[in-house]
């Protein structure tokens, strides 16, 4: 088979924070491992890569390393030979936008116009507009894990405040580009059918312009700990507190119903909470400070232990384009309770526990039965692994995304 030389663009690549750090770690080494060329060209915060694959920075100013005026203003003046997209990145974070996606995807093309020796352009999401132009010179892969238009509905349904509103229409305002881009995009790959469904939506995309590729995870890196014991008082999860997506408020009340019979229950939470935010009210509210633990910036093996000594993992987000904690617990072989909801059914087959969205009596009584007959879904979770590693790996992933990347390079020499 041909080997390619092929370039991903990625607007941040955080290597903890959110899955858009670890996609672009995973999807650059396996597609570098079938003998491709990866040049991996991203934004700041950078992402960690594998050897072999070759980092190219396109530095912006790198705004949200920080919110404090005094600081962005001393990273602006600092920019030599400012353009407009500089001082479109300031004055828009200034008044509470997110304008790295528009000046990422401008940043991008300026750089593949004078290095042109790509087969395939592979983006993911920023779905900007510097796109457009590097379609008509390049064979373009665009990847939509889902429509953010959903984080903003969720988020406005948050709070009645209107400053709150208001902040969240200022941050979500790269919106308006995404849906003017999105439909003139000819290759997309999406990880599920629900994300599919969300695009063509939301977005306005034609069906047969979209194609349905999981995403992959590496079964080995996420797998039981042999020997380590299980705490029978350990729950589990991922999330972003205060992201009201993730639906942790619910967690948090179901771990206040269990305390009343099992004071030592405790949740370990892999993420982080805004201080003073709403997450932490609601933890203070609920009694339950002493019950609940945040985790962050862990490694995948650091991960691997707290899955390997938790007894049950909790997913109760209100919307996944492709939850990757559902699938590292099903790898991990724990015991899963997840919502029934967007992509989540799809990945967890029956394999696991599905209740409804928002109802932290359900969860909390579904906990209870799974602690009380624990060997029976034990033998479930065992079961659950082997779906993974027959379903996610990335050798048959990487064959998926092979056959989208030449299908979409003879699309364009046709063109």
């Amino acid at each position: 088979m041909q080997k390619l030389n092929i370039a991903i663009l990625s607007y941040r690549s955080a290597k903890f924070g959110g899955g858009q750090g670890v996609y672009i770690k995973d999807i650059s080494f396996a597609l570098s491992f079938m003998g491709h060329n990866v040049d991996v060209i991203s934004g700041p915060p950078y992402p960690d890569l594998h050897d072999g694959i070759k980092l190219i920075k396109l530095p912006g100013l790198d705004l949200f390393e920080t919110f404090s005026f005094k600081d962005r203003f001393k990273k602006f003046k600092k920019k030599k030979s400012k353009n407009f997209d500089d001082y479109y990145e300031f004055f828009t974070a200034l008044i509470g936008g997110f304008p790295e996606p528009r000046t990422f995807g401008n940043r991008a093309n300026a750089y593949i116009v004078n290095n042109n020796n790509y087969d395939v352009i592979i983006d993911n999401q920023s779905i900007s507009y510097g796109l457009i132009e590097i379609q008509k010179k390049f064979p373009l892969i665009e990847i939509i894990h889902h429509p953010i238009t959903f984080d903003y509905k969720f988020e406005l349904a948050a709070s009645k405040k209107i400053k709150y509103k208001i902040s969240r229409y200022l941050w979500y305002s790269f919106l308006k580009m995404q849906k003017q881009v999105a439909p003139k995009l000819q290759n997309i790959i999406t990880p599920s059918q629900s994300s599919k469904k969300g695009i063509i939506e939301e977005f306005s995309c034609k069906k047969d312009n979209i194609t349905v590729i999981n995403n992959g995870i590496d079964t080995e890196e996420f797998s039981p700990i042999e020997g380590s014991v299980r705490d029978p008082n350990r729950l589990i999860t991922t999330a972003s507190a205060d992201v009201p997506l993730k639906g942790l408020d619910y967690s948090l009340k179901a771990l206040k119903i269990l305390k009343k019979d099992n004071p030592n229950i405790h949740l370990i939470v892999i993420g982080s909470f805004k201080k003073g935010g709403h997450t932490e009210r609601l933890i203070k509210e609920l009694d339950i400070k002493d019950n609940i633990f945040f985790k962050r910036h862990l490694s995948k093996e650091e991960i691997r232990e707290l899955y390997s000594t938790s007894s049950i993992a909790l997913v109760t987000s209100l919307y996944e384009g492709f939850g990757y904690p559902v699938i590292e617990a099903m790898s991990c072989e724990v015991p899963l309770i997840a919502t029934n909801v967007a992509s989540i059914p799809e990945l967890v087959g029956k394999y696991g526990i599905l209740i409804d969205p928002k109802d932290e009596n359900q969860l909390s009584n579904k906990i209870k039965n799974v602690l009380n007959n624990y060997e029976d879904y034990k033998k479930n979770a065992i079961q659950g692994r082997q779906h993974v590693i027959n379903t996610f790996n990335w050798s048959k992933i990487t064959h998926e995304y092979e056959k989208a990347i030449f299908k979409t390079i003879e699309n364009h020499k046709k063109c």
